[in-house]
């Protein structure tokens, strides 16, 4: 098939007459795209300088609901791998990967966390919960996909590719000690996570924490206002003091709950911003994702009545946390 044939049927959408061209590569550098800025990251750490990775989402970029662009399937198109991650995370994309899978190096990483590990939901019929990312211990087996992904692709680097997967992983594991040290110094009355939508499931399992999210695992549902008055509900009755805003969803529905209970006279904050379906901004700590499980940690951590320091595992938080 010639590629603008490709193209067109992977796009679905109008007709492309016309492509960037795209300088060719001067050396052996490894081209490869990324959905999320978690895989994107994690691709970046294991391949090193042998790679060129781009990630299509960056900071407040919500995957659920993303659509590739022109210029996304040109670079898709170009790339050496592909890393995406699966389990309906990328809805809107899904059958363009899988499509894509059948003539290029198309991985869903995501996809290499057991299935017997996966939660699931009553709302989100013949899905498991994509937001593994959540519980860093589940991220070991995503990072060890990319990295097997990077060998299959450039065997000659395996060695390399294997001692950068392990620091990395080393990392994660040093994270899963901060994160069950700190979340075990909330009080366990504290112990309840409030978010936009119901993206911590895997979080609020590892770490012992009940987790109610306004709207569904997916930002394309929506939140009635009989979900909304109940939540309101709760945090009065069970004197819930903190409740907390995503990067990549909107804070109306948050506000809402706080305005909610302010009207029945109790007094709820905003504890945080949390990363939950992207990162930090680029070229920060917040932007790599052991940064962003620092934060994450750190901020429920710290609004729920833990005593912790506000600049997290190894003291690289933004001030101000």
């Amino acid at each position: 098939m010639k590629r603008r044939n490709l193209l067109l049927g992977l796009a679905g959408a109008t007709a492309v007459t016309t492509l960037p061209r795209i300088a060719a590569a001067q050396d052996d550098t490894l081209t490869i795209v990324a959905t999320t800025g978690m895989i994107a990251d994690t691709a970046r750490r294991i391949a090193g300088p042998l790679a060129e990775v781009r990630g299509l989402m960056g900071p407040g970029v919500d995957p659920h609901s993303y659509r590739q662009t022109r210029s996304d399937i040109v670079a898709i198109t170009r790339a050496d791998l592909v890393l995406w991650h699966g389990l309906y995370l990328e809805a809107q994309m899904e059958e363009f990967f899988k499509r894509l899978a059948t003539s290029r190096n198309v991985v869903a990483v995501g996809e290499a966390v057991p299935s017997d590990l996966l939660l699931r939901h009553a709302d989100y019929e013949n899905k498991a919960d994509p937001h593994v990312w959540m519980a860093p211990e589940l991220w070991r087996p995503v990072a060890l996909r990319v990295r097997d992904a990077l060998i299959d692709a450039r065997p000659e680097h395996a060695e390399i590719f294997t001692a950068n997967a392990e620091v990395f992983v080393a990392e994660i594991d040093a994270l899963v000690a901060y994160a069950h040290e700190t979340l075990a110094k909330v009080p366990e009355p504290a112990r309840v996570l409030v978010t936009a939508h119901d993206a911590f499931g895997y979080f609020g399992r590892a770490y012992g924490f009940e987790v109610l999210g306004i709207q569904g695992i997916s930002t394309e549902s929506e939140a009635g206002l009989q979900r909304i008055r109940m939540l309101v509900d709760t945090l009065v009755t069970r004197d819930i003091k903190a409740v907390f805003v995503e990067s990549s969803v909107s804070d109306r529905n948050i506000r809402a709950l706080v305005e909610g209970a302010a009207a029945q006279g109790h007094d709820v904050r905003i504890g945080g911003e949390l990363f939950s379906d992207a990162m930090g901004q680029a070229d920060t700590y917040e932007g790599t994702y052991i940064g962003m499980l620092d934060h994450n940690i750190t901020v429920i951590a710290r609004a729920l009545g833990a005593d912790v320091p506000a600049q997290g595992m190894s003291g690289k938080l933004s001030a101000g946390i």
